[in-house]
């Protein structure tokens, strides 16, 4: 497949005619020389959101098979294009191959597991409540419920996976597996990728001859088309991954709307790791070494990054402090997926540095590359944690600061002081019960996914998982990004009061022809 530096609107490849822009190896600092990828404008936002309008009500009405049909199609022609979207992918991203094929199989894996989610229907839950004629005083009517698509949403693709959080990746499948008409603005870090894949999504979309509007992909340079696309008055939702700073400027433009709209933004998360004291004493060690591997996957660049380790003063702390300074001093530096990420990593690791009360005690292998991060870890105590808010800011990459407290209250201080996170862990062992059972309604609070003995960076795209937390970790803490149960952001219900059978939506007809699961007067059953 060529890559053309166009947009994709509807079922035309455009060429923008703003900014042009070209696509950079971070490895090397040098631009990719072909092609030229022209920015767009509001004039081309106008399109594709006015196409996405007129396809939401046709799209949303087809059979839940063709819906189906769509995701796995796309998964598969993802798939189809084989080496080619991995080299452009390491060429745009500096991430080692493997890590690409893996980000692949994610990104194809949870199209597929859409496809079955849109097929069992349970999303759209569909209850029946019968009518009561000869109630007391008042009868009832008959009432009927299931939820229905939202309208056209636009996704943000995210700098560090441009293949499952990017065109088709997480946001994109749950809308349009919601019925949603997607626009997507592709990041500039991989622009490339994001055209290959857009124009599967486009092919895939004209072959099952779907509603033109249905996807489209956008490129802009600097912030004017992003808030446009937000303030269209056809988008109804925002799907959004990157830093605190970008989400929420989202979220002011779209509480400032005529009619406000929800931003999903995945956002800041330093991800706390607890460490408590028997299982430190027990296996510290072990601990340590598996911490620091967290630490440094993929260069740190996961919003899952373990940033902030918490312990009670110890020997065993001591212990764990040395094992982890030394497992990370041997670490390599690692390209960071842009200039810009990498500059915004060096200045975060610098004012910890510089942060009064936090020593440095260990770094990583120096850095000879112009985008490499090198590794560091800090100490400090809770007192100094405690009086220093910057100390909470995230650091995109791959540092973290440990936390010395003297006693379980302090522990406990600490935790209760923590801003939102989209995970928090424990490290415990049985006689650690007691303490962990007075952390876990703090951590409730705090953290959208609590793991016991593991470590955060891995996102497993299933049914139960949360990919979310309170603020800052993303703009609403009742929704998640990963997960089947993703899709509900792009939702609303509605309630059908006395329909005549043969107004009502299949899923809430009387013979169920769609075959679900349905709440029927408070039972469920498949009646």
């Amino acid at each position: 497949m060529s890559i053309t530096g166009e947009m994709l609107i509807g079922r035309k490849a455009v060429r923008g005619e703003e900014q042009p822009l070209h696509a950079v190896n971070p490895a090397t600092g040098s631009e990719i020389a072909e092609p030229v990828f022209g920015s767009g404008g509001v004039a081309q936002v106008q399109l594709a959101c006015e196409l996405a309008q007129q396809a939401f009500d046709p799209y949303r009405q087809l059979p839940l098979t063709v819906r189906a049909e769509f995701l796995e199609r796309i998964a598969d022609g993802i798939t189809a294009l084989g080496d080619a979207l991995i080299e452009r992918a390491q060429q745009e991203s500096g991430l080692p191959k493997a890590r690409l094929e893996g980000e692949r199989g994610r990104t194809t894996g949870q199209l597929k597991l859409f496809a079955q989610v849109v097929r069992a229907g349970q999303w759209l839950a569909a209850t029946l409540d019968s009518p009561l004629p000869e109630r007391k005083p008042l009868p009832r009517s008959d009432l009927r419920m299931q939820k229905v698509a939202l309208g056209p949403v636009a996704v943000f693709g995210a700098s560090n996976f441009p293949l499952a959080f990017s065109v088709a990746g997480g946001d994109t499948a749950a809308a349009l597996a919601a019925g949603c008409p997607v626009v997507v603005k592709a990041h500039r870090a991989h622009l490339g990728t994001s055209e290959m894949v857009g124009r599967v999504i486009q092919r895939v979309a004209q072959e099952m001859d779907l509603p033109e509007g249905v996807f489209s992909l956008i490129v802009g340079a600097g912030n004017l088309v992003g808030e446009a696309l937000v303030s269209h008055p056809a988008i109804k939702a925002v799907g959004f991954t990157g830093s605190r700073a970008g989400g929420t400027s989202l979220m002011r433009v779209a509480a400032a709307r005529a009619e406000p709209i929800p931003v999903y933004a995945e956002m800041s998360s330093i991800n706390p790791v607890f460490m408590l004291p028997n299982a430190l004493a027990q296996r510290g060690d072990s601990i340590a070494r598996g911490f620091v591997d967290s630490l440094v996957l993929g260069a740190g660049q996961f919003c899952t990054n373990p940033g902030l380790a918490i312990a009670v003063d110890s020997d065993a702390l001591k212990g764990f402090v040395a094992t982890a300074s030394e497992a990370l001093s041997g670490k390599p530096a690692q390209t960071m997926l842009t200039a810009g990420i990498h500059a915004a990593y060096q200045d975060g690791e610098s004012k910890l540095a510089a942060t009064r009360g936090v020593e440095a005690v260990a770094r990583g292998v120096e850095a000879n590359g112009p985008t490499q991060a090198r590794a560091a870890l800090f100490v400090t105590d809770a007192q100094t944690f405690l009086a220093n808010p910057a100390l909470e800011d995230e650091v995109f990459g791959p540092v973290s600061t440990i936390v010395r407290c003297k006693d379980e209250q302090e522990l406990l201080k600490v935790a209760g002081h923590l801003a939102g996170q989209l995970t928090a862990t424990l490290q415990m062992d049985s006689a650690d019960l007691a303490a962990a059972k007075q952390l876990v309604p703090i951590l409730e609070r705090k953290a959208g996914r609590i793991l016991v003995n593991g470590y955060p960076t891995g996102v497993e795209v299933s049914h139960a998982m949360v990919h979310g937390g309170p603020f800052p970790a993303t703009s609403d803490s009742r929704a998640t990004s990963v997960g089947t149960t993703s899709i509900e952001r792009f939702l609303r219900p509605v309630c059908y009061q006395d329909f005549p059978a043969d107004l009502l939506p299949e899923a809430l007809a009387d013979s169920n022809p769609l075959d679900l699961w349905r709440r029927r007067d408070g039972e469920i059953t498949r009646g």
